[in-house]
């Protein structure tokens, strides 16, 4: 029986065995491919076997990327005998010379090979996609190839490379139609909603970079409003009248999206919105006040986390019906409970020292300030899913960015108006909800 039983399991074995070869092959010729890149002294060879490399990556399947991404762990991570002589040799002798060489083991060799990789024609694009792939896969293992890649982004992608341009309907159509796909915040329904979103009352800005000057790398869409809106619909309306700039007091930044996946934590965004604070107060001196219409999008995860011991069985089960803010009596009688939630959410619930929403960080870090929570500010069922249908106002004072900034790094205090701060000291009893 147990013969049978091998005889069965032996076919699958090998099949396992040869599938595992077979993407074991490719991946091999490209780290052999590697090891050529980095023995090669010549510049033009280089670019010859740097552009081979990355047609090869671009060509492995996933099994066979995976492959790639364990053996470029294994041969092509620091010495660790080399790492520890280095570091007793500068313990010893701590000078110039022994630094330098305990710095040059330290760092891997992936590093180097990144950057001759990057002199490859579309080598940045590439290497931006490689760390995409790793972040998507999540694999502890290989976080030290994906840490490897965000030090050079972040240097190669540093403000000083970024260029700011402004996105308007004469922008060429292969740049408006990657708006329409990158939009991560509010959906873009097509190019009439496009248009109204490019009109005279809104304005757009994206930062650029040399290697991928067809790729916007973040971009942000503003609206230009009379006072601070807290209402996201109106300035979702494709078909809404376009407003005269004469009455304009308030720059409303409704939506940031970061393009590049890759690109995930490397810190370009702070530098747009203050970039384009500075370029929207030379242009139009009537805009008087920055702010955003922002969404909350950890809350109701964080609602649905925490409903035991906020004790938010039948609370939720109400948020549950996609339909709850059509019935009046119901928003009514949670909005106090809602409100008072969100407060705390954004004021008191942390991720190490810093909040626990990732948009609020964002903002908070930049220098903004937490001005208000809006109620059912943002319908859409997206907005109902994530946020509640909440939205938040955090406002941008040129004169105090530096000062909130300061306060929130050094001190991980947040700047948030009186009523919010109100809003999160006394809570409702979720006890004397009466929910139909």
């Amino acid at each position: 029986m147990l013969r049978k039983l091998f005889q069965v399991l032996a076919p699958a074995r090998d099949r396992q065995a040869n599938a595992a070869r077979a993407s074991n092959r490719p991946a091999e010729r490209l780290i052999a491919d590697c090891q050529e890149l980095m023995s090669e002294r010549g510049e033009v060879s280089g670019t010859r076997i740097a552009t081979k490399v990355l047609s090869g990556y671009q060509a492995l399947d996933a099994a066979s990327r995976d492959c790639f991404f364990d053996l470029l762990i294994r041969s092509f991570s620091p010495d660790p005998e080399e790492v520890g002589k280095a570091g007793d040799d500068y313990r010893k002798d701590p000078s110039p010379l022994t630094l330098a060489k305990l710095q040059r083991v330290v760092e891997p060799p992936r590093q180097e090979l990144f950057r001759r990789l990057n002199i490859a024609p579309g080598g940045t694009r590439v290497l931006v996609e490689m760390r995409a792939h790793l972040l998507r896969e999540g694999q502890s293992s290989r976080t030290p190839i994906a840490a490897d890649l965000e030090h050079l982004l972040t240097s190669w992608f540093n403000r000083g490379f970024l260029v700011l341009q402004r996105i308007d309907w004469r922008t060429p159509a292969s740049v408006l139609e990657k708006l329409i796909a990158y939009e991560a915040v509010h959906q873009i329904e097509g190019w009439n909603d496009l248009r109204r979103r490019l009109a005279a009352d809104r304005r757009c800005y994206a930062f650029f970079h040399p290697a991928l000057p067809d790729e916007p790398i973040i971009f942000v869409e503003a609206a230009l409003t009379r006072g601070m809106s807290d209402s996201v619909q109106p300035l979702l309306d494709p078909e809404a009248a376009v407003a005269g700039l004469g009455t304009a007091d308030c720059a409303l930044f409704y939506s940031i999206t970061n393009c590049q996946k890759g690109l995930r934590g490397v810190p370009f965004g702070s530098f747009l919105i203050k970039q384009v604070v500075e370029d929207l107060g030379r242009e139009l001196p009537g805009i008087r006040r920055f702010a955003t219409l922002s969404p909350i999008p950890g809350f109701r995860a964080w609602l649905d986390r925490n409903k035991s011991t906020l004790g938010l069985g039948s609370f939720l089960e109400t948020l549950a019906n996609p339909e709850w803010n059509r019935n009046e009596q119901t928003a009514a009688e949670l909005k106090p409970h809602l409100l008072h939630l969100c407060a705390r959410y954004l004021l008191r619930e942390k991720n190490g020292k810093e909040p626990l929403d990732p948009v609020a960080r964002f903002h908070l870090r930049n220098g903004a300030r937490l001005e208000r929570i809006n109620w059912l500010s943002d319908t859409t069922a997206t907005g109902l899913e994530r946020s509640a249908g909440l939205t938040v106002n955090y406002v941008y004072r040129l004169s105090d960015l530096e000062r909130n900034h300061e306060l929130y790094t050094r001190e991980s205090k947040i700047s948030a108006s009186s009523e919010v701060e109100a809003l999160a000291a006394k809570p409702p009893r979720v006890a004397d909800l009466k929910l139909a």
